[in-house]
């Protein structure tokens, strides 16, 4: 992720519309098991909310699509400029699904995220990162730090992603985790909200939890959900604490399905071993609040305990874990392992 802390919600009254593409009509075949879409610069959106879908998903159906950097994959070599990148965080979508209508569940199951690229890019720039002074920290006197990018070799056999000093002779390899730093639907009461945005409806989350394996649960605030996805990761620290991960284009797999009736207000995500839900916004310890409270909502709703027993326990047990700081609203993850909970109802 990277983008400017400059921010506002757009109030949109249209209708969604129909795709009007002949490619997103072939991409909505009856009953077709699998969606197939390819996004191009042309064709991303830079903000969460009402638009034309581009292509038809039922649930059920596998989604195999692809998305762009978060920079639009221009900056490619050393000496290329930011002027070149036309948006931050470019997404591809939206999808509409069939049958979600508001206080729905989406679930997004990840089935498999591939690095669409031999080489990731990392940057800072003024104003934007953990150490910066920022909109919401101003101070009187600093010097603004220089716009300034890395390229990070991948190699596919050792799975891993390098990093080379710009000011000395250093390198060091580490693992690969590829996970969406961008993905949520529509957000609730005709908003629309940038892409560099986190909050209620997913968005620039930049979890390492949205990874292959695990399944992403969304509120439905308007019909046919509009799900939209982007801002590839291949690897990234806790915090992304100077406003970038090794981005990276990438090409998904995902699991569409819906929940009727059943309304959560925060993303939450699930694998075969731990529940978690996300907290988002700012500051930090509100979205703990946030991460928290909703766990414990899940726990006693879905595994009988009282809130209070919850509570308890996931004091003891639970783990916390701050995804991101840079971006207009902080995003916490907390979560439990299930060997510690009673059967699931």
């Amino acid at each position: 992720m990277r983008g400017k802390i400059v921010l506002s919600a757009i109030l949109l009254t249209s209708a969604v519309a129909r795709p009007q593409s002949q490619a997103a009509a072939n991409a909505q075949a009856p009953d077709a098991q699998t969606v197939r879409y390819k996004a191009t610069i042309d064709t991303v959106k830079y903000v969460y909310g009402v638009a034309p879908p581009v292509a038809k998903l039922k649930p059920g159906n596998i989604l195999e699509a692809n998305s762009l950097d978060c920079f639009g994959n221009v900056l490619q070599k050393p000496g290329d400029s930011f002027s070149l990148v036309k948006g931050d965080n470019p997404l591809t979508g939206p999808f509409y699904i069939e049958g979600a209508e508001p206080g729905d569940t989406l679930v997004v199951h990840i089935l498999d995220l591939q690095v669409d690229s031999n080489q990731g890019v990392g940057t800072f720039s003024s104003g934007f990162g953990a150490a910066n002074a920022t909109h919401y920290t101003p101070v009187l006197e600093t010097k603004p730090l220089p716009e300034k990018m890395w390229f990070y070799p991948i190699d596919r056999d050792k799975n891993t992603a390098t990093f080379q000093a710009l000011d000395s002779n250093f390198k060091v390899s580490f693992p690969l985790h590829p996970f969406l730093g961008c993905i949520g639907v529509c957000p609730a009461n005709g908003e629309a909200r940038s892409s560099i945005v986190p909050a209620e409806f997913g968005g620039n989350m930049d979890a390492q939890e949205v990874s292959a394996g695990n399944t992403l649960y969304l509120p439905v605030n308007v019909t046919g959900a509009l799900l939209y996805f982007g801002d590839g990761h291949a690897a990234m620290g806790d915090g992304e604490v100077a406003g970038s991960a090794v981005e990276v284009p990438m090409r998904e797999r995902l699991k569409i399905d819906v929940i009727k009736g059943k309304r959560i207000e925060w993303p939450r995500f699930e694998n075969g071993t731990q529940i978690m839900a996300a907290g988002i916004y700012r500051p930090v310890d509100d979205a703990t609040r946030i991460a928290v409270t909703e766990l414990v909502h899940w726990i006693h709703s879905d595994y009988s305990l009282s809130e209070l027993d919850a509570y308890e326990l996931f004091s003891k047990v639970g783990k916390l874990h701050l995804t991101e700081m840079v971006d207009p609203n902080y995003v916490v993850i907390a979560a439990i392992d299930k060997k510690y909970l009673p059967p699931k109802k």
